[in-house]
């Protein structure tokens, strides 16, 4: 996977050559925090994505990328970012949506749940996102969303009503919410404290995408992975307004084709993962298997009312997303 990205860079500092040799070489740093694992698919493509622009800009802008929630926390990322400590970051677009229901748009139950539809939903709501954005002091450069999210415990499940007072770990307001709605207690970990809170009994269950359990082998704590295809949740990579509009011209859209460029590789490797992290579940002893009858009516349930809340919530730009994903679909 490294090997790939890397020859993204490569191809992407070949076809710029020929604008770098314009540029001054006064060169710029920019810090570019990040919350999962090096090992991550998303991590391994914003490295590449840092890596192109430090060489598509002959070093005029060096990007360095720090995993794993080293320089800051998951949570602490995007305020980070507004507030200059960092340039530049990456965080989980719906770890805002307390901030404004809209950054949820990604995370409604059963609105996409494929990557054909997840794509055309990020059509729809980019431009409302980007205006939102800017009033926060950020410039949105890419996405990449997740593998489909299904639900890991460390029993059977049935129904939902088997999460009835399990600790459910939580990344946003949709799996809060999912939790209180099945009787579960929600309870906010980060995915880089994942590891910890199942072994310490802080969490017992949660719902997510086969990447964040391989990454986390929780088959050291868990038993089962219920494929639901909830819906495909988005990291993007945004920048500080001030430090973007400090950069040249010809630098911005260097960075913004190497984004593109990042996108469609990062979607392309979720989608190409998404059987192969089901399988090391599967093989490191996990049970992965489809949700069953009683189960899928259970969640469709959730995903109505959870539905009807995020449209109250996100108001007419809300609306606007989904009519505009609608009629594109």
């Amino acid at each position: 996977m490294r090997h790939s990205l890397r020859k993204l860079a490569k191809a992407v500092a070949i076809t710029s050559i020929a604008v770098t040799s314009t540029l001054s070489m006064a060169a710029e740093k920019w810090d570019m925090p990040m919350a999962y694992t090096d090992s991550n698919f998303h991590t391994q493509n914003g490295k590449a994505f840092a890596e192109a622009i430090t060489m598509a800009t002959g070093g005029k802008l060096e990007v360095k990328v720090h995993g794993g929630g080293s320089l800051f926390k998951g949570s602490e990322i995007k305020r980070a970012v507004q507030t200059g400590q960092a340039p530049i970051g990456e965080r989980i677009l719906s770890g805002h949506a307390n901030e404004d229901a809209v950054f949820g748009f990604d995370s409604v139950p059963f609105l996409a749940t494929s990557f054909e539809e997840s794509e055309t939903l990020w059509k729809a709501a980019r431009p409302h996102l980007e205006k939102l954005l800017d009033k926060h002091n950020l410039v949105l450069l890419y996405s990449v969303p997740w593998p489909p999210q299904g639900i890991y415990t460390k029993k059977e499940l049935n129904s939902l009503s088997d999460l009835a007072g399990v600790k459910f770990r939580s990344y946003n307001n949709a799996t809060a919410r999912l939790a209180e709605l099945a009787g579960a207690v929600p309870v906010q970990v980060e995915a880089s404290e994942l590891s910890q809170a199942l072994s310490t009994g802080v969490a017992e269950s949660f719902v997510s995408s086969g990447a964040t359990g391989y990454d986390r082998k929780v088959w050291e704590q868990l038993t089962h992975h219920y494929v639901v295809n909830a819906w495909l949740p988005r990291n993007y990579i945004f920048v500080n307004k001030q430090a973007w509009n400090g950069l040249d011209e010809e630098t911005q859209n260097i960075v913004r084709g190497i984004s593109l460029m990042a996108e469609k590789a990062g979607a392309a490797r979720s989608e190409q993962l998404t059987g192969w992290y089901l399988e090391q579940l599967s093989s490191n002893g996990m049970t992965v298997t489809e949700a069953g009858d009683q189960l899928r009516a259970d969640l469709k349930k959730v995903g109505e009312t959870m539905t009807a809340e995020w449209l109250e919530s996100a108001g007419e730009v809300g609306q606007a997303i989904i009519n505009d994903y609608n009629a594109a679909k």
